[in-house]
């Protein structure tokens, strides 16, 4: 078991069958602790690999890609979920649906801070039916740019997000992998590779 599983077991709770909170480290209150060696992990997987920039979504992926951002020396854009007065021209957009907020959101991000030829990793807090990762991964191909691959926080495997992101051919690295939620226990997939941290 690596350290975020046992964070997970620690402090997170299966409100459900589908529906893991962690919000006492990642989605409400972050634990700078916990975060630092999340991004120590994505940056030495992808170590090598020619980044040149992270993307993630606002706002729960933003500490976890920061973090990586710093260990791997590069910058950091977020996809905002709802334009703001100084964020309304030249503009790349998708549309995304959020499953856990049961809403739609047009995310974007602008065109001066993602541009072509950049190798872009994508970091995420969750992976669940893929749809914000499918979404991100638009705008950075929309900007000519190259996914060099997803950067998650926690997946949850029993969900079709992991094999819709491997069926386009990207590379996923999931720190903690949920099996299951059942009967409020919270259980792991086995990796091939254990996260370091």
């Amino acid at each position: 078991m690596n350290f975020l599983e046992e964070v997970i077991l620690k402090e997170g709770q299966a409100l459900s069958d589908k529906v893991l909170k962690v919000d006492s480290f990642l989605n409400h209150q972050v634990d700078p602790d916990v975060m630092r060696k999340v991004g120590e992990e994505f940056a030495r997987r992808f170590k090598g690999t020619g980044i040149t920039k992270i993307l993630t979504i606002e706002s729960s992926g933003i500490a976890p890609a920061v973090m990586a951002g710093l260990e791997l020396g590069v910058k950091v854009i977020f996809a905002r979920k709802r334009k703001s007065l100084t964020q309304n021209e030249d503009l790349l957009t998708a549309n995304v649906y959020s499953f856990t907020k049961e809403e739609k959101n047009e995310i974007s991000v602008s065109k001066k801070w993602l541009t072509a030829g950049e190798n872009v990793l994508i970091i995420d807090d969750f992976l669940a039916h893929g749809e914000a990762a499918l979404g991100l991964a638009h705008l950075v191909e929309a900007a000519g740019a190259n996914v060099a691959g997803f950067g998650i926080v926690i997946e949850k495997s029993f969900q079709s997000g992991r094999e819709k992101l491997l069926k386009k051919g990207y590379r996923v690295e999931s720190l903690a992998r949920v099996a299951s939620l059942s009967n409020g226990s919270i259980t792991f997939t086995r990796q091939t590779e254990e996260a370091r941290i």
